[in-house]
């Protein structure tokens, strides 16, 4: 029998409303397969350990999510506190600290959803954006001088560096070879940033001599953007920068029908860290205590969390109860165009595992 520890960070804004709702849907999973069992422990980390604590986490807080399998997490930020502090205190303190380089953003058209593309468009949307998650433009590099004064500067120093990219280029490499059509778009913008992003492609130039299998491509970030809206048939599987595969995903979920949509992992390979699950919609405290958020995007992230922990069967079960909630249309979320609050849409693709299970 498998029992995974999990680490449940709820964090800030509708963070805990779509965990718990991931956890109770992940709970009824088992029931379904008496050989997975989970063990949840709760951390009360984010804006409000904040306020009681000077802190978004404790000292020791990597130290006491080592011994896990995974971590949940829902999100991070707070209209009443700095964002860089919110950030860099919590979700990039345990990605950096566990060198979770792999950033994994899955997009796709689920059944059901309508996308702001025309359907022939929307429906080629199978993607999977690989994002470089430890260095780049977030490497947290620079710094601020002359404070309040006519002269003051700020600086943030993009940092690259050859381990860093070719580490996520071949992991791309895998993954894009893993599936189907076995086809990898590298982004870049060297062109214009002439030092960090040459080295950018000179390193992945090498690192796919490697695998000959693969059909590569490459596009400027700017033009990539164009392409996801007019040939989104064209792409499978995409590597990109810290920051460019930030904005990218984003606009991912948003042409796959809503951020409510974007799971993401953060992964270390090594696993001798614990990697990290989250919904990518962030905390959006203009909905927070309304029941209404969708959960539908933490129970993808779920369903990753599970295909790390080599728990495949299950995570196949949840997507499909996913799909077939979406395919079915009777719960669908208001930032989908229905009403169905987080209690309806968490117990619609509960009755679907049931259903499945009996």
């Amino acid at each position: 029998m498998a029992k995974h520890k999990i680490a449940v960070i709820g964090g800030d804004g509708i963070g805990p409303e779509v965990i718990e709702a991931g956890c109770e849907v992940l709970a009824v999973l088992a029931e379904g397969d008496k050989s997975l069992t989970f063990d949840f422990k709760r951390f009360d980390w984010g804006s409000d350990y904040y306020r009681k604590n000077g802190v978004m986490m404790p000292a020791d807080g990597l130290a006491q999510l080592k011994p896990f399998d995974a971590i949940y997490f829902g999100a991070v930020g707070d209209p009443n506190l700095p964002d860089d502090l919110t950030l860099w205190g919590l979700r990039l303190a345990i990605c950096q600290g566990f060198d979770q380089f792999a950033n994994v953003r899955p997009s796709k058209l689920l059944p059901g959803v309508v996308g702001p593309l025309r359907p022939d468009l929307g429906s080629a949307i199978d993607w999977v954006i690989v994002r470089e998650n430890s260095e780049g433009e977030y490497a947290g590099v620079g710094g601020r001088a002359h404070r309040g004064l006519p002269i003051e500067v700020g600086m943030d120093v993009a940092v690259f560096t050859r381990a860093g990219i070719e580490r996520i280029c071949r992991y791309a490499c895998e993954i894009a070879r893993a599936r189907p059509r076995k086809k990898l778009t590298i982004v870049t913008k060297s062109n214009a940033q002439r030092h960090g992003m040459v080295l950018w492609d000179e390193v992945c130039k090498g690192v796919i001599r490697d695998y000959p299998d693969l059909s590569v491509d490459w596009m400027l970030v700017d033009a990539m953007t164009q392409r996801m809206v007019s040939k989104p048939g064209t792409i499978d599987t995409v590597v990109a920068t810290n920051l460019h595969a930030d904005i990218l995903t984003d606009l991912a979920a948003a042409l796959s029908g809503s951020l409510g949509l974007g799971a993401t992992a953060n992964i270390d390979p090594s696993r001798q860290n614990p990697s990290m699950f989250e919904p990518i919609h962030g905390s959006a405290f203009d909905i927070m205590g309304k029941g209404v958020a969708n959960p539908l995007a933490s129970f993808w992230t779920a369903a990753m969390l599970l295909g790390h922990l080599g728990e495949e069967k299950a995570a196949s079960r949840l997507m499909a109860a996913i799909e077939t909630v979406t395919g079915r249309r009777e719960a669908v979320p208001p930032d989908l165009g229905g009403k169905a609050n987080t209690r309806q849409m968490t117990d619609a693709v509960i009755a679907a595992i049931r259903g499945a299970n009996a």
